[in-house]
Parts: structure tokens; sequence; C-alpha cells
């Protein structure tokens, strides 16, 4: 039995029949498509290295503590590894489509919280798998571990034989009711040692609220409101946008900028086209978004949650495609110095060492208040280093899923693996029918940032 942290406890508290929180990716491989058994088998001998997706969540009595990981003594691979098809002509549209149903499904609470959709029918003779994990299991950048651990990374790489495997017993009431009264006292305990740590290092103690209340200011005014927000229904559109990281890295050089600058530029431009495309008034707006911070340090390599965020206004009043992308550079520099990130892990920090009862009341509370502040949702995360295959089959493509907010209709993931940089756009179903004038938004703006990061002769950068 192992408890949960506070913020992947989040993740699963948020949650509601319109609000799912699971993190996806949809991959496209090399055809022709392996026989059902290599794939099962494939997958079953991985199982051993993700203990996580034999195990379900338990949650405790009246919430007097965090939820726990126990195993599922009814474990099964066939619930899990789904195997579908589209109709022809096996194109992104029908791709897409599919793609949107599953990531609109809420995954079973009674059952580990993963599922796996083997999609056969695309054009070319090639296949997808469309992975699906809670948020609570893992965030983007352990979420790109898990898949390098379920593939190989050599076509010819021998199947791992799958292991016997018995479920432990979980533990019973009383010892879930005894477990949290303990997680209580040790609460209590370890906020008693920190604050006298604190007042040891108080130089320490005061930056790091400073930290807080500098991200908290970020955020304290609501942004001016467009149709980004909203009530959410259940349903889920979702399309790619491909993207090559080389040019990326081409722009970055030639403006002085980061990759995620560059990303966050032609997003800008991509929400700049479809908020004008609806008839609103862009002049002079922008759009503030939540964008994930890794804060994972390389001894922390467990595949659960390591993040903080950060809050940039995305400049859509700005026609200039260079403008803008300086612009956010100016931001995200300023951000970075100001070390907000380091404020929003103490913020997580804090969580943890909040009494269980009083964190779920506060977590049901934040579910509920009406979302102004942030109007839409940007995650940008380095892919698998190295070339993945499964079954002997190489993975070509891949494209990231990040789920909404409460009232936010759109969100971006960005993910590199090879020499792509590739995106995946969600938007709830009934709010947002018009995401692809956000992807083809997106692919103008890199297109011109391209274009300007090629001087005439002469010419010096900028």
């Amino acid at each position: 039995m192992e408890t949960l942290s506070a913020l992947d406890a989040l993740f699963l508290r948020v949650e509601n029949q319109a609000l799912h929180m699971h993190i996806a990716s949809v991959g496209i491989y090399e055809g022709p498509m392996p026989e059902r058994d290599a794939i099962v088998a494939a997958t079953a001998g991985k199982l051993p290295q993700v203990p996580r997706y034999r195990q379900k969540v338990r949650f405790v009595p009246l919430e007097l503590g965090q939820p726990v990981w126990v195993d599922d003594p009814d474990f099964g691979l066939d619930y899990h590894m789904r195997f579908t098809a589209v109709p022809p002509p096996g194109g992104e549209e029908e791709l897409c489509t599919l793609a949107g149903r599953v990531f609109g499904q809420q995954l079973d609470r009674a059952r580990p919280l993963w599922e796996m959709w083997v999609v056969d029918g695309l054009a070319e003779g090639r296949w997808a798998v469309i992975g699906k994990v809670h948020h609570c299991v893992v965030d983007g950048v352990a979420g790109i571990d898990l898949m390098s651990m379920l593939h190989d990374t050599a076509p010819d790489a021998a199947p791992t034989p799958a292991e016997p495997w018995e479920a432990r017993r979980g533990p019973g009431t009383a010892r879930l009711l005894a477990n949290a009264l303990g997680e209580g006292v040790m609460d209590v305990g370890q906020v008693g040692r920190d604050l006298v740590q604190a007042a040891r290092r108080p130089t320490r103690a005061v930056t790091d609220l400073l930290r807080i209340g500098r991200e908290l200011n970020s955020i304290a005014h609501e942004a001016p409101p467009t149709s980004l927000n909203g009530p959410v229904g259940r349903a889920r559109r979702w399309m790619l946008v491909r993207g090559n990281l080389d040019e990326a890295k081409t722009i970055r050089e030639f403006f002085g900028t980061t990759i995620n600058d560059v990303v966050l530029a032609a997003i800008t431009n991509g929400l700049r086209d479809l908020l004008i495309a609806r008839g609103e008034d862009v002049t002079t707006r922008v759009v503030r978004t939540l964008v994930p911070v890794s804060v994972r340090r390389e001894h922390q390599g467990a595949l659960d949650n390591r993040v903080s965020c950060l809050f940039p206004e995305l400049p859509i009043g700005v026609e200039d495609p260079v403008k803008r992308l300086l612009d956010i550079r100016e931001q995200m520099d300023a951000r970075k110095n100001a070390h907000e990130a380091e404020g929003g892990e103490s913020i997580m920090a804090m969580g943890e060492l909040t009494p269980s009862a009083l964190l779920s009341f506060g977590e049901h509370s934040v579910a509920a208040l009406p979302q102004h502040l942030v109007q839409t949702i940007t995650t940008n995360v380095p892919g698998p280093r190295k070339t993945l295959y499964l079954a002997g089959r190489r993975l070509l493509e891949t494209f990231p899923f990040v789920p909404l907010g409460p009232r936010i209709r759109v969100s971006i993931a960005i993910e590199s693996y090879e020499r792509a940089l590739n995106y995946g756009i969600t938007g709830d179903y009934d709010s947002a029918p018009d995401i692809g004038v956000l992807a083809r938004g997106i692919e103008q703006g890199l297109a011109d940032l391209k274009r300007e990061s090629k001087p005439p002769s002469g010419r010096s950068a900028r």
C-alpha cells in the first residue's frame, strides 16, 4: 500500500463527468500491423517495469486521508488493451475523430487507470496506438519515460517473457483509517519541524514566501474574457499538427530565444486567428495560458507528478510575428529570473504538509471555483530521444493529448520525437468545433517565423 501525494490526489479529486484528467498520446507505426498476440505479448512483458499498471486507487472513508495504491486482484490485460480500426480511407481525419472519442471517455476508477487502443486501417498500411493514463499516475515528463519503458529501442529486440504475478492482499477499512490517522500525526510533526528549520534559516524562508507571492500576484487579475472560457461538456475534439524540430531550432538560434518561446509564439498566432474567426476583437488583448514546468530532479525517477506552473500572457493583439516572439521571450525570461516556477513548487510542497481532510476540502473548493484567470493550457514536453519500436514496428510519429481544465475549452500539447515537434489540440466538442482554425494558425505561425529567420544577404540576426 502506497499513499498518493497531494498533487496526485488533486488530479483525482477535481475529475468529474465533464473534466477527465488523463494524459495521452497517439502513436503512428510503420506497417504492416503485427498479429494481435504479438502486440499483447510485447506489452505483457513490460508490465513488471510499470507496477502502477496493475494497481488501482482505494479511497479512505470520509476522505480522512489521501487515497492509496493497491494491487488489483482482478487485473486482466485484455480489459486495458482494446483493438479497433478506422473506416476508409484511414486518413488523419478518421484517426483524429476516433482519438477525440477515446479521449472523451473517463477511465474506469474501479480498475488500473490506463488504456491502450490499437488501431488498424490507416492509409499506407500503417497502424496506430492511442494510449491513455491518468494524470495521478504520471506527469508529462514521466509519461515520456513510461512510453520508453513500454517500447524497445531496436526492431529485432526479443520479447520479454511475461512473469507470473499475484496481487498482494489489499488493506481493510480499519487499516486504511489507521494509516490516515498516522499520516495526520506525521503531517503535524513535519509542519513543526519545517517551522523550526525556517526559523533557523530566515533568509531562505522569506525568499520562498516572496516567490510564492510573486507567483500568486502574476495571476491575481483576470484576463479579458474570451470564448475560450465557459462550460465544458464531456465529449472532445482532437486534432494533430506536424512541426519540424530542426526548423524550430533555426528560429531559436536566429532570434536568441528558446524552443518553448517559438512554440508559444506559433500558438499565439493560432489563438489570434481562432478568436478573429469567431468575430472577437483581439486588439490590445492577451490570452493567459497555464504552462506546466517540470521540477523533477535527475534522481527523482518515479512515475508520479513533480510539476509547477508559469502563467505567461500570449500577445494575441500583436500582428507582427517577430514582435510576438520577442514579447514572449521577454516574459519567459522575466519569470525564470524571478524563479516563479520555484515558487509554484513551494506551493505544491506546502500541500504535502496540509492535513488530508482539510486538503480534500480545499481541493473540492478550488475545483468548484469559476475559471477566468487562465484561458488555455499549453504544455511542451521533450519526447523520447531514441527511435522506438513496438512488436518490431517502428514508431514513426507521436502526437500528445492534454486534458482541458475547469471552464477551459481548448488546450494544446507539444512533444518532440526524432526530428519532429508535433502538436495535439484538444477542444470541447460543443463549444470548440473550429479547432481546425487554431491548427492552421499554428502552422502559419511557424511558417511566418521560418520566413523571418532567413535574413536577406548582409542582414544580421536580431
